[in-house]
């Protein structure tokens, strides 16, 4: 029988919690993530699943850290010889927030580009396309425990440009624009379940009508704490739904624009750490596309 020192040791916990409200040990180790300053890149892809950021760490050259606790997994390593991390947040705004959190205590700035999938609100958008944010629909409260209602929900402009760069220049088919975050998968996002009325039937289609691209669980309260904290944040996710269309996409098909996903997301980041050296380099306060002529 495991005595309560070999369960510390296999969960990882390397001290007592110092706070009920910065919930960290002595080293900073974090709760949730269990992971500490200096194992975590500051270039860092999320992904809600953790077997695809499992997958995901297998465009890494190299592993360094391998962290998991919870639906929380996190790896770090190399990619041409620069550091990265991916980490899996599991479903919903709820567990991005404390992701977020627990990665500005031990990171000092980040670069965070979620790799999701999402539900096509326009039937033109076909299954396994790539949709980009710009911005986000709140239809969720987590962000609202630290901004006000009216507080935008947007992703950071250079983000958005690498993404779409990346996309471009990768081939694969891409859409950019507004992105829903609901609350949850089903009510939250007008789903028709027998036995379940719904107060809000027609949500997907009066979003579709204000030119709202997708429906997804993660991002508005990404880019609200993003920019309340001053980090750069962006998502991209795979269309796994056509909702006008009530089509799914097959399980061959999804492995496919997965995998899209992640190499346009990691792409993405490559771009932003080279442009942040140009920007350094040509002395700017602000990366702008003019540095790169």
């Amino acid at each position: 029988m495991l005595s309560i020192r070999d369960w510390v040791s296999i969960l990882g916990r390397t001290g007592q919690i110092k706070k009920a409200d910065i919930v960290e040990d002595e080293t900073q180790r974090q709760y949730h993530l269990n992971a500490a300053p200096g194992e975590v890149s500051s270039h860092i892809l999320l992904a809600g699943d953790p077997t695809r950021a499992e997958k995901s760490a297998e465009f890494f050259d190299s592993i360094e850290f391998e962290i998991k606790n919870r639906e929380f997994v996190t790896f770090t390593g190399s990619v041409d010889g620069d550091s990265y991390s991916v980490i899996s947040t599991g479903i919903g705004t709820d567990n991005i927030e404390i992701v977020l959190i627990e990665l500005c205590n031990i990171v000092e700035n980040p670069t965070i580009i979620r790799i999701g999938s999402c539900g096509s609100l326009k039937a033109e958008i076909e299954l396994g396309t790539l949709v980009i944010s710009i911005g986000a629909v709140r239809l969720e409260n987590t962000s609202l425990f630290f901004v006000n209602e009216g507080y935008p929900s947007v992703a950071a402009p250079k983000v958005v440009m690498a993404l779409i760069e990346a996309a471009e220049t990768l081939h694969f088919h891409y859409d950019v624009g507004l992105t829903a975050t609901g609350s949850g998968f089903y009510g939250a996002q007008g789903r028709e379940i027998p036995g379940f009325p719904l107060r809000f039937p027609e949500l997907p289609e009066q979003l579709a009508r204000m030119n709202v691209l997708n429906f997804e669980m993660e991002s508005s309260t990404l880019f609200s704490l993003a920019s309340l904290r001053g980090f750069s944040a962006g998502t991209i996710c795979a269309v796994y739904a056509n909702r006008p269309a009530n089509t799914f996409i097959s399980p061959e098909e999804k492995i496919v624009a997965e995998e899209k996903c992640i190499i346009a997301g990691l792409e993405s980041l490559k771009l932003l750490r080279k442009w942040e050296a140009i920007r350094k380099d040509k002395g700017s306060k602000r990366f702008y596309p003019g540095l790169l002529v």
